[in-house]
Protein backbone atom coordinates (compact mmCIF):
# COMPACT_ATOMS: atom_id res chain seq x y z
CA UNK A 1 0.00 0.00 0.00
CA UNK A 2 1.69 3.70 -0.98
CA UNK A 3 -0.93 5.97 0.20
CA UNK A 4 -4.43 6.10 2.01
CA UNK A 5 -8.10 8.07 1.62
CA UNK A 6 -9.86 8.59 5.06
CA UNK A 7 -13.06 9.52 4.11
CA UNK A 8 -16.95 8.61 4.65
CA UNK A 9 -19.08 10.43 7.32
CA UNK A 10 -16.74 12.60 9.25
CA UNK A 11 -13.04 11.38 9.60
CA UNK A 12 -12.68 13.40 12.17
CA UNK A 13 -14.88 12.41 14.35
CA UNK A 14 -12.18 9.37 14.38
CA UNK A 15 -9.01 11.87 14.67
CA UNK A 16 -6.78 10.43 17.28
CA UNK A 17 -7.39 6.61 15.40
CA UNK A 18 -6.21 8.66 12.11
CA UNK A 19 -3.07 10.21 14.07
CA UNK A 20 -2.36 6.68 15.38
CA UNK A 21 -2.60 5.05 12.27
CA UNK A 22 -0.59 7.42 10.36
CA UNK A 23 1.93 7.48 13.15
CA UNK A 24 2.51 3.75 12.92
CA UNK A 25 2.15 3.61 9.23
CA UNK A 26 3.69 6.54 7.81
CA UNK A 27 1.86 6.79 4.12
CA UNK A 28 1.17 9.42 2.01
CA UNK A 29 -2.75 10.52 3.08
CA UNK A 30 -5.60 12.73 2.05
CA UNK A 31 -8.16 13.40 4.39
CA UNK A 32 -11.86 14.47 3.36
CA UNK A 33 -13.97 16.39 5.36
CA UNK A 34 -16.47 18.73 6.05
CA UNK A 35 -14.16 21.23 8.44
CA UNK A 36 -16.39 21.24 11.44
CA UNK A 37 -13.96 19.89 13.78
CA UNK A 38 -11.29 22.49 13.64
CA UNK A 39 -9.77 20.86 16.88
CA UNK A 40 -9.58 17.76 15.51
CA UNK A 41 -7.70 18.61 12.36
CA UNK A 42 -5.27 20.32 14.48
CA UNK A 43 -4.50 16.75 15.34
CA UNK A 44 -3.16 15.92 12.26
CA UNK A 45 -1.29 18.69 10.34
CA UNK A 46 2.05 17.02 10.79
CA UNK A 47 0.40 13.68 9.54
CA UNK A 48 -1.81 14.47 6.46
CA UNK A 49 -0.58 15.57 3.03
CA UNK A 50 -3.50 16.58 0.98
CA UNK A 51 -6.99 17.32 2.67
CA UNK A 52 -10.61 18.15 0.39
CA UNK A 53 -12.58 20.83 2.88
CA UNK A 54 -16.24 20.31 1.88
CA UNK A 55 -17.93 23.86 2.64
CA UNK A 56 -21.76 22.97 2.76
CA UNK A 57 -24.19 25.71 2.06
CA UNK A 58 -27.02 26.29 3.82
CA UNK A 59 -29.95 24.68 1.64
CA UNK A 60 -27.76 21.28 2.87
CA UNK A 61 -29.23 21.79 6.03
CA UNK A 62 -26.25 20.01 7.49
CA UNK A 63 -26.88 21.85 10.94
CA UNK A 64 -29.28 23.81 12.38
CA UNK A 65 -27.09 26.52 12.59
CA UNK A 66 -24.64 27.51 9.53
CA UNK A 67 -23.11 30.57 10.16
CA UNK A 68 -21.71 28.55 13.41
CA UNK A 69 -20.53 25.70 10.85
CA UNK A 70 -18.78 28.29 8.09
CA UNK A 71 -17.02 29.81 11.11
CA UNK A 72 -15.71 26.21 12.26
CA UNK A 73 -14.92 25.82 8.25
CA UNK A 74 -12.94 29.02 7.95
CA UNK A 75 -11.19 28.22 11.27
CA UNK A 76 -9.54 24.97 9.17
CA UNK A 77 -9.08 26.57 6.18
CA UNK A 78 -6.83 29.03 8.05
CA UNK A 79 -5.22 26.17 9.94
CA UNK A 80 -4.74 24.22 7.19
CA UNK A 81 -2.97 27.08 4.88
CA UNK A 82 -0.79 28.29 8.56
CA UNK A 83 0.57 24.63 8.41
CA UNK A 84 1.50 25.03 4.32
CA UNK A 85 -1.22 21.62 3.56
CA UNK A 86 -1.61 20.69 0.04
CA UNK A 87 -5.49 21.42 0.53
CA UNK A 88 -8.79 22.93 -1.19
CA UNK A 89 -12.18 23.78 -0.44
CA UNK A 90 -15.18 22.20 -2.47
CA UNK A 91 -18.53 23.52 -2.71
CA UNK A 92 -21.73 21.41 -4.43
CA UNK A 93 -23.92 22.72 -6.23
CA UNK A 94 -27.48 22.84 -7.49
CA UNK A 95 -29.17 24.72 -10.08
CA UNK A 96 -31.42 26.10 -7.08
CA UNK A 97 -28.68 26.99 -5.24
CA UNK A 98 -28.16 31.13 -5.72
CA UNK A 99 -25.21 32.83 -7.27
CA UNK A 100 -25.35 35.23 -3.95
CA UNK A 101 -24.54 32.40 -1.39
CA UNK A 102 -21.88 31.27 -3.12
CA UNK A 103 -20.20 34.25 -3.41
CA UNK A 104 -21.35 35.40 0.35
CA UNK A 105 -18.66 32.01 1.36
CA UNK A 106 -16.13 33.06 -0.83
CA UNK A 107 -16.56 36.78 -0.47
CA UNK A 108 -15.99 35.51 3.34
CA UNK A 109 -13.29 33.65 3.31
CA UNK A 110 -11.30 35.78 1.20
CA UNK A 111 -12.02 39.02 3.96
CA UNK A 112 -10.71 36.67 7.03
CA UNK A 113 -8.03 34.89 5.49
CA UNK A 114 -4.96 36.74 3.49
CA UNK A 115 -3.27 33.99 1.89
CA UNK A 116 -6.56 32.92 0.14
CA UNK A 117 -4.20 31.90 -3.07
CA UNK A 118 -2.77 28.82 -1.80
CA UNK A 119 -6.59 27.61 -1.14
CA UNK A 120 -8.71 27.14 -4.31
CA UNK A 121 -12.40 27.03 -4.50
CA UNK A 122 -14.16 23.85 -6.53
CA UNK A 123 -17.67 24.31 -7.56
CA UNK A 124 -18.96 21.28 -7.98
CA UNK A 125 -22.24 20.98 -10.05
CA UNK A 126 -24.37 18.01 -8.14
CA UNK A 127 -24.78 15.04 -10.17
CA UNK A 128 -26.57 13.36 -12.67
CA UNK A 129 -25.36 16.22 -15.08
CA UNK A 130 -28.55 16.37 -16.81
CA UNK A 131 -30.44 18.57 -14.38
CA UNK A 132 -27.91 21.29 -15.55
CA UNK A 133 -29.31 20.91 -19.06
CA UNK A 134 -30.35 24.26 -19.99
CA UNK A 135 -29.35 25.68 -16.70
CA UNK A 136 -25.32 25.77 -17.25
CA UNK A 137 -25.46 29.62 -17.77
CA UNK A 138 -26.47 29.43 -13.90
CA UNK A 139 -23.40 27.58 -13.30
CA UNK A 140 -20.75 29.88 -14.91
CA UNK A 141 -22.26 32.66 -13.32
CA UNK A 142 -22.14 30.68 -9.32
CA UNK A 143 -18.74 30.74 -10.98
CA UNK A 144 -17.49 33.70 -12.22
CA UNK A 145 -19.17 35.73 -8.98
CA UNK A 146 -16.89 33.58 -6.81
CA UNK A 147 -14.20 34.23 -8.86
CA UNK A 148 -13.97 37.46 -7.87
CA UNK A 149 -13.19 36.58 -4.33
CA UNK A 150 -10.75 32.96 -4.69
CA UNK A 151 -9.48 31.06 -7.29
CA UNK A 152 -12.09 29.03 -8.81
CA UNK A 153 -12.30 25.87 -10.53
CA UNK A 154 -15.58 24.13 -11.87
CA UNK A 155 -15.15 19.62 -11.67
CA UNK A 156 -17.78 17.39 -11.74
CA UNK A 157 -17.74 14.88 -9.78
CA UNK A 158 -15.93 12.39 -11.72
CA UNK A 159 -16.98 9.24 -9.49
CA UNK A 160 -20.56 9.71 -10.99
CA UNK A 161 -19.52 10.41 -14.08
CA UNK A 162 -17.80 6.42 -14.43
CA UNK A 163 -20.42 5.25 -12.26
CA UNK A 164 -18.65 4.50 -8.74
CA UNK A 165 -19.89 4.68 -5.31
Amino acid sequence: MHSISFTGGEPLLHADFIKDFLEKYPLTSMLETNGSLPGELAKLTKLVDYVSMDVKLPEHEAVSNWDDLLDQEIKSIKLLIEEGINSYCKVVVHPSTTTETVALIASRIREEIKKTSQMPLIIQPISPLELWKGKTHKLLEISEKAGKHLDVLTIPQVHKLLNLR
